[in-house]
């Protein structure tokens, strides 16, 4: 049901008395079914709408507006309706390698066209129905985000466990034909996908260019908790290197002849395989920087720039606990270095928390649990305050994957915690005093 949880202020709803409680009935006499029929529905100058109220009266309400302005309501069910749960059993999916006791949440598996565009979620595409794939382009859904992995059709299907997910690409490439922009993902795993398998994915994907847009290339994440999952290899540095070298040689290609390296790969091949990490520039416009593509290099090239400003001065002494990931750690002891170079006053460490829960083979920050931060420092009561990446928390929200929250890290370590967001200006004030706006 489309009820109303809250209206926003100064609002088109607002000033036609729409109310928290109400209900949507139909914009334009159609009926809305979930937040794309919103959007869609509302995006025009004159726009009909039903209201139910809570008395039970239906409010038939006429509105001139700007094309794109919004309506200004917010729904108790963000979407307006269910997430669409994935009906494939993929050989590397990380909800399965989930260990139980941990909140409900975690364990939904969605494929949700819907959050792919508003959130930013990968999807295959193999749960829309011929209806559903058609609205995408009816409403002009674009960018989307689409988990492709191979494009030969019995290996999609092996590795997605679904016998309807071989036709990828002629999915792709109606997408790509009618305009709708399109960003790939490759969820790399040893002797299935990687090497001429790879090769032939790239080859496939770069024909559709320039609508689909770019491919991140991330590997495989494999935890201690497989019990009864079937037996897989992660990347060690020569298989790594493999897969540096083959993208590099496909990006030289690429931007010769389609004018875009097109192909990314994660930070992680790069700290496996000991290869340099490519420059700023290499990554274009970091468009796939929410998939883990270029978060070091970007971090480490923005904070050089502006520790070049150098906007602070006479800044009070005090010591700061950067945690992280062990991959990370390297860079971030550089970027620490640097900033203590230039700002005597501050004292840094960084400290690499090993990832128990999930296993070694888990090295990213972004997966680190409040209870290895806790079981391994133990006592941080000599640091003025912990920095610890916005990624390890729920978007928007201060908790963790193991329902730790920055108030629980706070009271065990006896030291104030720092949420760090991802732009080096927030990262370095944090270091410096605890945030922008103190």
């Amino acid at each position: 049901m489309n009820k109303i949880k809250s209206v926003l202020a100064g609002s088109i709803a607002e000033e036609l008395e729409i109310e928290p409680g109400d209900i949507l009935l139909s914009i334009n006499s159609r009926q809305v079914a979930d937040i794309i029929d919103l959007m869609y529905l509302t995006n025009d100058e004159y726009i009909t709408v039903e209201i139910e109220k809570q008395s039970g009266e239906i409010w038939e309400l006429e509105i001139d507006k700007d094309f794109d302005e919004e309506l200004g309501l917010e729904f108790e069910n963000p979407i307006i309706d269910d997430a669409t749960r994935c009906s494939n059993n993929c050989m590397f999916c990380f909800i399965d390698q989930l260990p139980m006791g941990m909140r409900t949440t975690l364990y939904f598996k969605d494929d949700d066209s819907r959050l792919s565009f508003l959130q930013g979620n990968f999807v295959t595409l193999t749960n829309l129905n011929e209806e559903k794939f058609n609205r995408i382009i009816e409403y002009r859904i674009s960018p989307i985000n689409v988990s492709v992995h191979t494009t030969n059709p019995e290996l999609r299907r092996q590795m997605l466990g679904n016998k309807f997910a071989g036709n990828i690409m002629e999915r792709l490439e109606k997408l790509t034909e009618e305009g709708i922009r399109v960003n790939a993902q490759i969820v790399l795993c040893p002797g299935y996908n990687d090497g001429e398998a790879l090769q032939r994915t790239l080859d496939d994907l770069k024909k559709l260019s320039p609508n689909l847009q770019s491919v991140a290339i991330v590997p495989i994440g494999l935890t201690k908790h497989r019990h009864g999952l079937r037996e897989m290899e992660g990347f060690n540095p020569i298989s790594a290197r493999d897969v540096v070298t083959l993208v590099h040689r496909f990006q030289r290609d690429a931007l010769s002849t389609i004018g875009t390296r097109f192909a990314f790969l994660a930070d992680e091949f790069y700290l496996m395989s000991g290869e340099t990490i490519p420059e700023y520039k290499d990554y274009e416009q970091f468009i796939q920087h929410e998939d883990g593509i270029g978060m070091i290099r970007k971090l480490d090239h923005e904070v050089e720039m502006f520790l070049k400003s150098n906007e602070y001065q006479s800044l009070k002494p005090s010591k700061v606990l950067i945690v992280t990931g062990v991959a990370a750690e390297p860079y971030l002891r550089r970027l620490a270095e640097l900033i203590s170079e230039m700002y005597l006053e501050i004292e840094i460490k960084v400290k690499a928390v090993n990832n128990d829960f999930f296993g070694e083979r888990i090295t990213v920050a972004g997966l680190v649990t409040g209870r290895d931060i806790i079981n391994q420092i133990k006592d941080a009561s000599n640091y003025d305050r912990i920095l610890l990446p916005v990624a390890m928390f729920k978007a928007d929200e201060e908790i963790m994957l193991d329902d730790y929250t920055r108030e629980d890290i706070e009271r065990e370590l006896k030291a104030p915690v720092v949420i760090v967001d991802e732009p080096a200006r927030s990262f370095v004030e944090s270091i410096l005093f605890g945030g922008s706006d103190e």
